[in-house]
């Protein structure tokens, strides 16, 4: 996700870059490391841009989106992150949340074109995964289905949450990108899909945030960067019983929530002792 968004944190020597044609005629882009923030404020949408994320935020999100996809293509770039080692990072702190020494049924809300399935296929080649991927996007569905039509158990739909009751449900940044949407509505939003999650989910979810920017540090309006203690305190009290599990400190300006119910919580600690 949200590469376009850069920030002016830390920049590495001048590159070339090409993605299928010569960007900005010619002109040297600075890159980043990848444990940089990949964001810097939208430019302006062209004629028939994004809609109106205040209006309806989704919409406007899907949009974004497809732009992306179009200009790069299904790669991360085309789902606004700036490369694979980084955006395969950030799947491998959501899966800390699964076992798979049995056949499981997962959920991958916000899949884009289905990235998250691959990197199952190479890390996890002996496990039996129904995987479900749904998108806002009906190009990103679109993309997943042309990539996985000879996988089986495999499948992806256009829809903003899970479409099914699954073992897992996992979302890798779907709450970053929250354009001009104003901030209350976002979080509610962000609530509405929190508790759509957890209701999908028969062992547990997990979800990525941006950290808060540090004092001083300008961040452009168009993120969403909530403290991590916001959504603590939000499943306390709407999730009582959940055992959430804050990862941090992993290489990347975020953090990730793995959050499994009272009754599979429970579960994990027999097995553990």
């Amino acid at each position: 996700m949200p590469q376009s968004f850069r920030e002016p944190i830390a920049k590495s020597p001048m590159l070339w870059i090409f993605i299928g044609r010569i960007i900005h005629s010619l002109q040297p882009v600075p890159m980043k490391p990848m444990n940089a923030p990949e964001h810097k404020p939208a430019a302006t949408a062209p004629p028939g841009g994004h809609a109106s994320a205040a209006a309806r935020p989704l919409d406007a999100v899907a949009d974004y989106y497809t732009q992306k996809l179009r200009r790069f293509g299904a790669t991360p770039l085309g789902v606004d992150w700036p490369n694979r080692p980084n955006q395969a990072l950030r799947f491998v702190q959501l899966l800390k949340l699964c076992d798979f020494s049995q056949p499981r049924t997962l959920n991958d809300v916000g899949c884009g074109y289905g990235a998250l399935r691959a990197l199952l296929s190479q890390r996890h080649r002996r496990a039996r995964i129904d995987y479900r991927g749904t998108d806002v996007s009906e190009a990103m569905v679109a993309a997943a289905r042309r990539r996985w039509r000879h996988r089986a158990g495999c499948a992806f739909e256009v829809a903003a949450g899970a479409t099914r009751l699954a073992d897992y449900c996992l979302a890798s940044g779907i709450f970053n990108v929250k354009l001009d949407c104003p901030l209350p509505a976002w979080e509610a939003l962000v609530a509405r899909t929190l508790a759509d999650l957890q209701r999908h989910s028969r062992l547990g979810w997990a979800v990525n945030f941006i950290v808060p920017p540090v004092p001083g540090q300008a961040s452009p309006p168009e993120l969403y960067r909530p403290p991590p203690e916001h959504w603590l305190a939000h499943l306390a009290q709407h999730q009582p019983g959940a055992e959430v599990t804050l990862l941090r400190g992993y290489g990347l300006h975020e953090y990730t929530l793995l959050v499994r119910p009272p009754a599979a919580a429970a579960s994990q600690t027999l097995l553990n002792q």
